[in-house]
């Protein structure tokens, strides 16, 4: 990466079930940090409990990485002259993405995504509520129009992961790679 620009990287973390994706995202950035300038978390409320429940600690507050509250839009990634060049939030409420899909820009993770969108950079939403109602399936689309990639926390399997945490990592890896990051992760037919 020493060629290209490293990539400054914002992680919202929602109040979803699957605290697991987000804690083996913000791992893999702690491992690749040769290629991340900076990397932004903003978790809800709802996500600390969901974490405590689902993974049993408080470790998010463990990572280096600068954490900003939820309301605080004099983040710098509340405004496009921020450069920041991508956006995930994982896990995605269905909340969260219908507010992005609205353009509601009522708190610092709506507004970031905003950001995104109108600035033409990447925004990665990775929902794990399933099934899909029929609203959810149209603000997907609405999302995907505006230049967002909906990449739904569905595992993959023909890498034949053992544990939990394998299984859930091919969600990350791919997520990894939508970055634009260079990461060792499992490939078809390599």
């Amino acid at each position: 990466m020493s060629q290209e620009r490293k990539k400054k990287i914002v992680v919202a973390i929602t109040g979803a079930s699957g605290s697991i994706y987000a804690k083996l995202l913000l791992d893999q950035l702690v491992k690749l940090s040769a290629q991340v300038k900076e990397v932004a978390v903003v978790m809800s409320d709802n996500a600390k409990d969901i974490w405590k429940f689902e993974l049993g600690n408080e470790k998010y507050a463990d990572y280096p990485f600068k954490f900003y509250p939820k309301n605080d839009f004099m983040a710098p990634f509340a405004s496009g002259s921020a450069r920041f060049d991508t956006m995930v939030i994982v896990p995605c409420s269905m909340g969260t993405l219908g507010r992005i899909a609205a353009g509601t820009s009522d708190d610092l993770v709506i507004r970031a995504a905003d950001v995104m969108l109108k600035e033409r950079r990447r925004l990665i939403l990775v929902p794990r509520d399933m099934p899909f109602n029929l609203i959810h399936i149209r603000n997907m689309e609405t999302i995907t129009l505006a230049g967002g990639i909906i990449c739904p926390a569905v595992p993959s399997y023909y890498s034949q992961p053992k544990t939990v945490e394998e299984v859930a990592m091919t969600v990350v890896n791919r997520v990894i790679d939508l970055i634009g990051l260079e990461n060792d992760g499992y490939r078809w037919n390599e």
